[in-house]
């Protein structure tokens, strides 16, 4: 079955970086689907793959054989288009001690979700020894503003960054400031925040608001900053900071529709 790795930053997928894998496979007629966050363990041929949760799987039902090698055909080179790499072997579940599944921590912060607009093309148009510099300084630039911030980086995913704030105003500032930093470099990115209640088990984030904050970021264009109405009503009595309506939404996957808001800079 081909497998394939998202790359990042590191290229060489070092120990402990985060990631995402797709799995295509066809048999006959039929094409399987499979897909989600995995974490690379050491390096080179020692080097292992784990899901860090169950995958998300579909099933797509072609009616030929021919439309379903095509199909798989495409599938592959979308991924590759993406930056990922061929990956050998199975992609293994992370097994989990009884007392490590738990021991669930509880917290609470905002979510900040950033994504570069356009990486696909961008990268495409450089070459892959210029856009490796490129995102060699994007990354620099992100965990410089979030070390000022005080915020957590808790996950990177191919040219994405997810970090927390204790404080909502504190991801605000950060964000605006990751946007004016990273214009040097030719890149646009969009932002989403929300805040929220998620656990924390080893290093994986799980919980609805996560998603609600990814889904906030996946509504943001180019050089905007989206927060949920749950930032926003942490910072009434924040003046300083100013929001425009960005009207209501249905968040993919998520229950109800939501207000956000635009920061105005």
């Amino acid at each position: 079955m081909p497998k394939f790795l998202r790359i990042g930053l590191h290229q060489s997928n070092v120990s402990g970086y985060t990631s995402k894998a797709w799995c295509v496979r066809r048999v006959g007629t039929t094409v399987f689907l499979k897909w989600g966050a995995v974490e690379v363990v050491g390096a080179g041929a020692g080097r292992k793959v784990f899901w860090t949760r169950l995958p998300q799987e579909k099933t797509i039902r072609c009616g030929t054989a021919q439309r379903a090698q095509d199909y798989a055909k495409a599938a592959i080179a979308r991924r590759r288009s993406h930056r990922y790499e061929p990956l050998t072997g199975a992609i293994a579940n992370r097994r989990r001690s009884a007392d490590r599944d738990i021991e669930l921590k509880r917290a609470l912060a905002t979510i900040l979700i950033v994504d570069i607009v356009g990486s696909t093309q961008k990268a495409a148009k450089l070459g892959d020894a210029r856009w490796t510099k490129v995102m060699g300084h994007y990354y620099a630039a992100v965990r410089k503003e979030l070390k000022s911030s005080r915020g957590k980086e808790v996950v990177t995913t191919g040219d994405g960054v997810l970090a927390t704030f204790k404080a909502p105003a504190a991801g605000i500032r950060c964000a605006t400031a990751i946007q004016k930093a990273v214009r040097t470099l030719g890149l646009e990115i969009r932002v989403g925040l929300h805040s929220g209640e998620y656990q924390v088990s080893g290093g994986e984030m799980v919980g609805l608001a996560f998603h609600i904050g990814t889904r906030v970021a996946a509504k943001a264009r180019a050089g905007e900053v989206l927060v949920s109405s749950a930032v926003k009503d942490l910072l009434k009595t924040q003046s300083a900071i100013r929001f425009r309506d960005h009207g209501t939404h249905q968040l993919k996957g998520v229950p109800e529709r939501w207000r956000l808001w635009r920061v105005e800079h």
